[in-house]
Protein backbone atom coordinates (compact mmCIF):
# COMPACT_ATOMS: atom_id res chain seq x y z
CA UNK A 1 0.00 0.00 0.00
CA UNK A 2 2.64 2.04 0.51
CA UNK A 3 3.33 2.85 -3.39
CA UNK A 4 -0.32 3.08 -3.71
CA UNK A 5 -0.45 5.90 -0.78
CA UNK A 6 2.46 7.80 -2.88
CA UNK A 7 0.39 8.01 -6.05
CA UNK A 8 -2.67 8.88 -4.51
CA UNK A 9 -0.97 11.42 -3.04
CA UNK A 10 -0.27 12.44 -5.91
CA UNK A 11 -3.44 12.33 -7.62
CA UNK A 12 -4.42 14.37 -5.07
CA UNK A 13 -2.30 17.06 -5.81
CA UNK A 14 -3.06 17.00 -9.43
CA UNK A 15 -6.50 17.81 -8.80
CA UNK A 16 -5.97 20.43 -6.09
CA UNK A 17 -3.74 22.14 -8.94
CA UNK A 18 -6.42 22.24 -11.19
CA UNK A 19 -8.51 23.48 -8.75
CA UNK A 20 -6.03 26.38 -8.44
CA UNK A 21 -5.25 27.15 -11.54
CA UNK A 22 -8.90 27.11 -12.66
CA UNK A 23 -10.04 29.02 -9.61
CA UNK A 24 -12.89 30.79 -10.32
CA UNK A 25 -12.74 30.59 -13.70
CA UNK A 26 -15.99 30.10 -15.45
CA UNK A 27 -16.03 28.14 -18.60
CA UNK A 28 -15.33 31.21 -21.38
CA UNK A 29 -12.48 32.10 -19.09
CA UNK A 30 -11.45 28.26 -19.73
CA UNK A 31 -11.88 28.45 -23.37
CA UNK A 32 -10.41 31.57 -23.83
CA UNK A 33 -6.90 31.03 -22.02
CA UNK A 34 -4.45 28.55 -23.12
CA UNK A 35 -2.70 28.78 -20.22
CA UNK A 36 -5.46 27.70 -18.03
CA UNK A 37 -6.15 24.87 -20.80
CA UNK A 38 -2.63 23.55 -20.80
CA UNK A 39 -2.27 23.50 -17.01
CA UNK A 40 -5.32 21.51 -16.50
CA UNK A 41 -4.68 19.14 -19.28
CA UNK A 42 -0.96 18.72 -18.24
CA UNK A 43 -2.36 18.34 -14.70
CA UNK A 44 -5.22 15.26 -16.05
CA UNK A 45 -2.18 14.09 -17.90
CA UNK A 46 0.09 13.24 -14.98
CA UNK A 47 -3.20 12.23 -12.53
CA UNK A 48 -4.33 9.89 -14.92
CA UNK A 49 -0.57 8.63 -15.39
CA UNK A 50 -0.69 7.96 -11.36
CA UNK A 51 -3.89 6.00 -11.65
CA UNK A 52 -2.12 3.18 -14.12
CA UNK A 53 0.44 2.85 -11.18
CA UNK A 54 -2.16 1.98 -8.69
CA UNK A 55 -2.40 -1.46 -7.90
CA UNK A 56 -5.06 -4.04 -9.19
CA UNK A 57 -5.93 -4.19 -5.08
CA UNK A 58 -6.52 -0.36 -4.86
CA UNK A 59 -8.28 -0.11 -8.00
CA UNK A 60 -10.59 -2.92 -6.66
CA UNK A 61 -11.05 -1.38 -3.45
CA UNK A 62 -13.21 1.84 -4.83
CA UNK A 63 -15.03 0.04 -7.95
CA UNK A 64 -16.96 3.11 -7.95
CA UNK A 65 -14.36 4.76 -9.66
CA UNK A 66 -13.89 4.22 -13.31
CA UNK A 67 -10.39 3.84 -13.39
CA UNK A 68 -10.87 2.01 -17.04
CA UNK A 69 -11.92 5.12 -18.03
CA UNK A 70 -9.34 7.61 -16.55
CA UNK A 71 -7.09 5.26 -18.42
CA UNK A 72 -8.91 5.70 -21.40
CA UNK A 73 -8.58 9.62 -21.91
CA UNK A 74 -4.74 9.85 -20.56
CA UNK A 75 -4.28 7.59 -23.95
CA UNK A 76 -6.46 11.19 -25.60
CA UNK A 77 -4.43 13.09 -23.62
CA UNK A 78 -0.89 11.71 -24.74
CA UNK A 79 -1.63 10.16 -28.23
CA UNK A 80 -4.49 12.17 -29.71
CA UNK A 81 -3.99 15.59 -28.20
CA UNK A 82 -5.28 17.16 -31.83
CA UNK A 83 -8.10 15.96 -31.36
CA UNK A 84 -9.22 16.90 -27.73
CA UNK A 85 -12.26 18.84 -27.17
CA UNK A 86 -11.45 21.53 -24.59
CA UNK A 87 -16.10 21.37 -23.30
CA UNK A 88 -14.65 17.30 -22.26
CA UNK A 89 -12.14 18.83 -20.44
CA UNK A 90 -13.91 21.37 -18.72
CA UNK A 91 -16.48 19.06 -17.70
CA UNK A 92 -13.81 16.77 -16.02
CA UNK A 93 -11.92 19.74 -14.68
CA UNK A 94 -15.27 20.77 -12.95
CA UNK A 95 -17.87 18.00 -12.75
CA UNK A 96 -15.20 14.99 -12.52
CA UNK A 97 -12.54 15.73 -9.96
CA UNK A 98 -14.71 16.27 -6.99
CA UNK A 99 -16.11 12.80 -7.34
CA UNK A 100 -12.39 11.66 -7.83
CA UNK A 101 -10.83 13.60 -5.36
CA UNK A 102 -13.86 12.75 -2.44
CA UNK A 103 -12.70 8.55 -3.65
CA UNK A 104 -8.92 9.41 -3.43
CA UNK A 105 -9.42 11.31 0.34
CA UNK A 106 -11.20 7.92 1.24
CA UNK A 107 -8.49 5.90 0.55
CA UNK A 108 -6.13 7.93 1.74
CA UNK A 109 -8.25 7.88 5.35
Amino acid sequence: MKDDRLYLIHIKECIERIESYLGNADRQEFFDSTLLQDAAIRNLQVLAESTQRLSDGAKESRQDIDWYKIAGFRNILVHDYLGLDLDTVWNIAVNEMPVLKKGVEEMLG
